[in-house]
């Protein structure tokens, strides 16, 4: 799909969609959990949908209707009493890594003797050390990774190890696995932990569910242990995916960037969801924050470039970006390295991109360096497919005085399919046309 966008100012206010990274853990544990689930969720997408699709192959059935998914866990083994997921099952994650990296401990902690498929980049990314710890734990796979990749055997409780420079998602999928082992468990993460927030995140999915987990930091050995009972999951019967922080991030970074206030409403601002720091980033640059029981709203004000660290918001370093790019001065986004491993390598997607647009950014090492212009040029980008790129680019176009057409947009599909709809409803002009 190709879109094509006129300039023009942004304005009003937009509900935020369901969190992508919530609904992945809530949907999860309702399927291991020990009676049907009622998760409300007002939006779905490709990842949400591989998630969906992978827990149906196990043996869960889940209906969505009105915004809501009925969840009704896989089966429990008459004799044993434990959840028996279909054997030899195929596990289609299409392009998620959440799913990939969350669902291969689970069926490994069902014994699922499961075959794992993708589609895109994720054939590619990484599982090791996660694949290690599952190998030592009593499962077979291949060490070397790729997909597709077939897992057998069952994962034994005991002590988990990890580094805390590798994807948070590994020491989320072990989190999710571990209430499923019967007997306590442990994750050693040594070192800072990367993207902490989104381990919270699962840490409080599992409490929704009765998982308690317990954590601890021992300082004088630089790791952190997180302890998890494996007495399974309990369905509180219903509950609520809150608001995604990641996606209202780039309607909040609209309202800095152009002449307007912009309204986010439908989100939590006690979120453990780390992407919620984008209202510090954007107060930090200078836009005029404004904040609700359950809305934030972004004014314009003089902007001007500064550093920071995306070691816990990866997720929105496209969207600060874009916002860099028009504010004055310099600004420099440090420990990126990460990005590389994302949908596209999005240091250099974001760099390329916004180069095209007439942004002056450029790599250093493992940082972008970015100097502020006045407006941006417009210009035609490709979204490589990834839906963060495909975002940013249509934010920036805010800023241009020319069009900007972006190739390959129907990448917003993975995480967000009403953007387009949305970025209409705020006063943009945006047209959508096939093609790639």
């Amino acid at each position: 799909m190709i879109a094509r966008i006129t300039p023009s100012a942004l304005a009003g206010t937009v509900t935020a969609i369901s969190s992508k990274s919530m609904a992945h853990r809530l949907i999860i544990a309702a399927a291991l959990a020990n009676g049907e689930t009622q998760v409300r969720c007002n939006t779905t997408c490709a990842d949400i949908d591989a998630t969906v699709r992978c827990l149906t192959a196990l043996g869960s059935t889940i209906t969505r209707s009105a915004g809501v998914y009925t969840i009704h866990p896989i089966p429990k083994s008459q004799e044993h009493g434990i959840l028996r997921a279909l054997a030899g099952a195929v596990l289609d994650c299409g392009e998620s890594g959440s799913t990939l990296r969350f669902m291969l401990p689970v069926a490994c902690a069902l014994g699922a003797d499961a075959t794992f498929t993708g589609e895109g980049r994720l054939k590619d990314r990484p599982l090791s050390p996660l694949t290690d710890e599952l190998v030592a734990a009593g499962c077979d796979m291949p060490l070397e990774g790729g997909l597709p990749l077939t897992a057998t055997g069952r994962l034994r409780p005991g002590v988990f190890e990890l580094p805390g420079d590798v994807s948070s998602q590994y020491i989320s999928g072990l989190l999710l696995a571990c209430p499923l082992l019967g007997r306590p468990s442990e994750i050693h993460v040594h070192g800072t932990i990367e993207s902490k927030p989104y381990i919270d995140l699962t840490i409080q999915a599992l409490a929704a569910f009765g998982v308690i987990v317990h954590s601890e930091r021992n300082r004088a050995n630089d790791f952190t242990v997180f302890h998890i009972e494996g007495t399974g999951y309990r369905t509180p019967g219903a509950i609520t995916v809150e608001g995604d922080w990641s996606n209202a991030a780039f309607w909040l970074c609209a309202g800095a960037m152009g002449s307007n206030p912009i309204t986010v409403d439908g989100l939590s601002m006690t979120s453990a969801q780390g992407d919620r720091n984008i209202l510090a980033a954007l107060s930090l640059f200078g836009a005029r924050i404004g904040r609700a029981t359950d809305a934030a709203t972004v004014r314009p004000d003089r902007l001007r470039g500064y550093e920071m660290s995306a070691r816990d918001i990866p997720d929105l370093v496209p969207i600060i970006s874009a916002v860099a790019s028009v504010a004055e001065g310099t600004t420099r986004i440090r420990d990126c390295a990460r990005l590389r491993l994302k949908e596209s390598d999005r240091l250099e997607t974001c760099a390329s991109e916004l180069s095209k647009l007439g942004a002056h950014i450029r790599i250093q090492g493992e940082d972008l360096v970015i100097e502020g212009v006045a407006s941006l040029a417009g210009g035609t980008v490709d979204a490589h497919n990834d839906h963060r790129i495909a975002m940013m680019a249509a934010i920036a176009a805010t800023r241009c005085t020319e069009p900007v057409i972006i190739h390959g947009a129907d990448a917003v599909n993975k995480s967000y399919p009403d953007f387009f709809s949305h970025y209409r409803q705020l006063g943009g002009t945006v047209s959508l046309e096939e093609g790639r």
